[in-house]
């Protein structure tokens, strides 16, 4: 199933949800699952524009971006956060309103019932969609999912402490559940919004695959006839790039040369899967020095 698929996947997860928390909050009254049901209303936006995103990022390149879209599942990632920080202050305000005008709750096992059977839903959606990012390293699915995961522990907390609203009768226990879901939800906000920002300013490749490229160049060093430098890598969506260096003797010939460096770009792609490599040929003796000021004019 492509990635696509499972954003299709979670909207109407995210439907079902949020028929199911609405009518939990509908027959209890209570605030802290209307906080719940505004978080999967977050979800159900937040999915249908990484869908968006998605699609746009598969595209080819064009004249016009010869890179790709790749990039553009950052935005998705962004945008989820944008809108979590927004759901999380508007269920303060309505929070604080409840905690000034306390009112009874009514029907509470029918909303808590509810409230687990949407949250079993979220928590097959999220396993799901996380072993599919895994996969196929797709920011918008790892975006989307750990806010599904969210969910299914706000669902859990609301739950245990609508349970507490009827075991004690402390209806103050309501308006505190929904901040404590307001303060979860814009922690997880700002994380998104941070991992947007920092896929767009082309964040190095982590620290395992840089291992594995190092592993596959090490194979083809040679003191005296190849040697690499100016290992520079990036991330961007899906895919990833690494751009160096690769000395020979000038006494080669150009044909011999190519072939030594296509070998070398056939080990980096089998080392990490989606790689692509810029391999710039340079004589042994001849160095590229990129800190000197006059090649910053």
């Amino acid at each position: 199933m492509q990635a696509s698929a499972y954003l299709k996947l979670s909207v109407a997860v995210a439907l079902v949800t949020i028929a199911l928390k609405s009518a939990a909050w509908w027959w209890t009254g209570s605030v802290s699952l209307a906080a719940d049901a505004l978080e999967s209303l977050v979800n159900l936006a937040g999915a249908m524009f990484a869908l968006a995103m998605i699609t746009l990022a598969a595209q080819p390149p064009d004249a016009e971006h010869p890179y790709g879209h790749h990039k553009a599942e950052y935005f998705s990632s962004g945008f989820e956060g944008i809108l979590i920080i927004a759901a999380g202050l508007g269920i303060i305000w309505g929070a604080v309103d409840r905690w000034h005008h306390p009112q009874p709750l009514e029907g509470i096992a029918v909303g808590v019932t509810l409230a687990v059977v949407s949250s079993a839903l979220n928590g097959l959606m999220a396993w799901a969609m996380l072993r599919k990012a895994r996969e196929v390293r797709s920011v918008a699915l790892e975006g989307d999912a750990p806010h599904l995961i969210t969910d299914v522990w706000t669902s859990a907390g609301v739950v245990a402490g609508l349970l507490g609203v009827m075991a004690t009768g402390w209806q103050w226990l309501d308006p505190l559940l929904a901040i404590g879901v307001a303060l979860n939800i814009l922690r997880e906000g700002v994380h998104l919004i941070r991992q947007s920002s920092q896929g767009l300013m082309d964040t190095a490749l982590d620290a395992e695959s840089m291992q594995q490229v190092q592993a596959a160049l090490d194979a083809f060093r040679q003191p005296e006839t190849v040697r690499f430098d100016h290992i520079a890598s990036r991330v961007a969506g899906q895919r990833r790039f690494v751009d160096l260096h690769m000395h020979m003797p000038a006494t080669w010939s150009l044909g011999r040369a190519a072939q030594q460096r296509a070998a070398v770009e056939q080990a980096l792609m089998q080392a990490v899967p989606g790689l692509r490599a810029t391999i710039q040929l340079l004589p042994m003796d001849v160095e590229a020095h990129f800190d000197d000021p006059k090649d910053r004019t």
